[in-house]
């Protein structure tokens, strides 16, 4: 949402192509937002309406101030855009957690590949917007999205195989358990028989 505050033209001009991505992609959100808080319940559902309407309160308060206090286009530009930054950086480097356990673990099971692949194509094509016009607000956070998931890429180049073999093992492992227990079973039945047979005796 800070992002498309960034774009108005009250704050940065020109900037129609950050409005209008930034703007679909906030329209998406919300969408999932709503399904949620209708198919959630209890405490959940509560804390996660609190945080929207927490984040629609900020903005709000942040662009009333911006356009009240601020003056001229480039300190609001200034303003709003260190603080996309910030949380754009906090939004990309939120998988280092996930890389973390990737690195421990050897196994990317749990980093899904085609988010890392989206990851880095936005902040390419972002990237490369930014350096078009040399905004260093949007290339920035954008730059260090693409390091990051470039980071996310290797590991899952590095770890795949492995990841595999660990799959195949537990496969194997789930199947040997399964036919354990059907032996189990077939056993407890021929016992149940064999008892049967002694008794009619």
């Amino acid at each position: 949402m800070f992002w498309v505050l960034y774009g108005l033209p009250i704050v940065h001009p020109h900037s129609v192509l950050v409005v209008t991505i930034n703007g679909a992609g906030m329209l998406i959100e919300i969408s999932y937002i709503l399904l949620f808080l209708l198919y959630s319940q209890g405490r959940t559902r509560l804390q996660v309406f609190l945080m929207f309407v927490a984040s629609l309160i900020s903005v709000g308060v942040v662009g009333s101030l911006v356009i009240t206090l601020a003056h001229t286009h480039e300190s609001r530009s200034m303003i709003v855009g260190i603080i996309c930054v910030v949380l754009c950086i906090i939004m990309y480097a939120s998988p280092l957690s996930v890389m973390k356990m990737v690195i421990q673990t050897k196994s990317v099971e749990y980093m899904p590949l085609f988010l890392s692949l989206a990851a880095f194509f936005n902040g390419v094509c972002w990237t490369a917007y930014a350096l078009i016009r040399f905004d260093l607000y949007i290339i920035i956070p954008n730059g260090l999205g693409v390091m990051l998931a470039t980071a996310q890429l290797l590991l899952y180049a590095i770890y795949y195989k492995s990841t595999q073999r660990q799959i195949e093992a537990r496969r194997n492992k789930e199947e040997m358990g399964l036919a354990e227990v059907v032996v189990m079973k077939e056993n407890g039945a021929n016992k149940v028989g064999a008892m049967g047979v002694t008794n009619g005796r």
